[in-house]
């Protein structure tokens, strides 16, 4: 990395979120502002941070709908065990894995149509499934501040208890990159497919 360069890491991470086809015009875009205008006013610390901090606004665009779509399955899940208690779990169990899953694997084969990289689908998987994590606990919070009577206590309890609504959204952020992975493989697949 020179002195005049942002981190070699957000630039890479950059290229997974934009297509091939703008990669060049935002990065050079980029690399203009944050050497004629941002370095110089801010140094070099701080320049990174901002440029990390544009690289994270791309991130979010391109996840915005993944997060969104997941955080809120994670939260009506949770309430639906909260509010509408069940002795059988097995039929919603059955149904929010295989909509998580669901968002996953689309995401990522989203991820990897756009930047045409299977590591796109992987990167996606992982940040959708991190920030809809705190989502997903947030709305657990929401959920207890405002419904924390003894019966809502009582289904909390026989629906797995705190611990797992709190510690289950944190947990999936490995098997979401993993599904993200296997988008990106199913778009790199059908890209192939077409070419042939």
């Amino acid at each position: 990395m020179t002195p005049e360069a942002p981190p070699a890491w957000a630039e890479a991470l950059l290229r997974l979120f934009v297509t091939p086809s703008s990669y060049d015009n935002v990065t050079g875009d980029l690399l203009e502002e944050y050497r004629e205008s941002v370095l110089p006013t801010r140094g070099q610390r701080r320049a990174d941070l901002w440029y990390v901090m544009q690289v994270l606004g791309f991130m979010s665009r391109g996840a915005g709908l993944w997060v969104a779509l997941f955080g809120t399955a994670f939260i009506a899940r949770t309430a639906m065990d909260w509010l509408v208690p069940t002795v059988d779990f097995h039929a919603r169990s059955r149904v929010s894995t295989w909509l998580g899953i669901g968002i996953l694997l689309v995401a990522g084969f989203a991820a990897g149509r756009r930047s045409r990289s299977i590591v796109a689908g992987t990167a996606l998987g992982l940040a959708t499934t991190a920030v809809a994590a705190a989502i997903s606990i947030i709305g657990a919070v929401a959920l207890l501040a405002t419904w924390h009577d003894p019966g809502t206590m009582a289904a909390i309890r026989g629906s797995g208890g705190l611990t797992e609504v709190f510690t289950l959204p944190i947990t999936m952020v490995v098997p979401g990159a993993a599904f993200g992975t296997v988008g990106g493989v199913a778009s790199a697949i059908v890209r192939r497919l077409r070419a042939a």
